[in-house]
């Protein structure tokens, strides 16, 4: 409910890596394992979604390993927007074709081994770092910041609490 007042001039991806604390290591019966077969108590990876004010609108939590660019067709699916900001980890020939579908400019650097450098729009790629101080206000949060929960259902329920905190600030 919150996130439909929000601000569609752009939209931002990014991810970030939560290590889990060593008690989340195992417990009673031993470490669990999770639907992408890595135990629950390794890393996971957040992804997420922000609008123009660096807003959380969706999140996505998977194994540490996860790349970045596999998760953005689902975070982008439905959304509407004047451009998608990311950074050179978001850099495929697919995402940029899925953006231009939705009818929205893509502000993603290069990354330097493609052979043709694909221009961006620098003026608008600064305010990328709106997203940047998103992760680092719900990294304020202790349980967010070092995963203490040993099932990934549990962390994902607290990084949405964290992400309704965010809004409502």
């Amino acid at each position: 409910a919150l996130t439909a007042d929000r601000d569609n001039q752009y939209l931002m991806l990014d991810s970030t890596i939560d290590r889990a604390h060593q008690q989340a290591a195992s417990g009673k019966g031993g470490p669990r394992i999770t639907p992408w077969g890595v135990p629950e108590a390794d890393a996971t990876k957040v992804h997420m979604l922000a609008d123009a004010l660096g807003r959380p609108l969706r999140f996505i939590v998977t194994a540490g390993q996860a790349g970045d660019v596999t998760q953005a067709p689902v975070l982008l699916e439905g959304q509407t927007g004047d451009a998608v900001l990311a950074d050179k980890a978001y850099d495929s020939n697919a995402l940029r074709a899925l953006i231009a579908s939705m009818g929205a400019e893509a502000v993603i650097p290069s990354n330097r081994t493609r052979k043709i450098i694909i221009p961006h729009n620098a003026g608008l790629y600064k305010y990328r770092n709106r997203i940047e101080r998103c992760f680092n206000r719900l990294k304020h949060f202790r349980r967010f910041a070092t995963r203490y929960d040993r099932r990934t259902v549990y962390f994902t329920g607290f990084v949405h609490l964290a992400a309704a905190m965010a809004w409502l600030q």
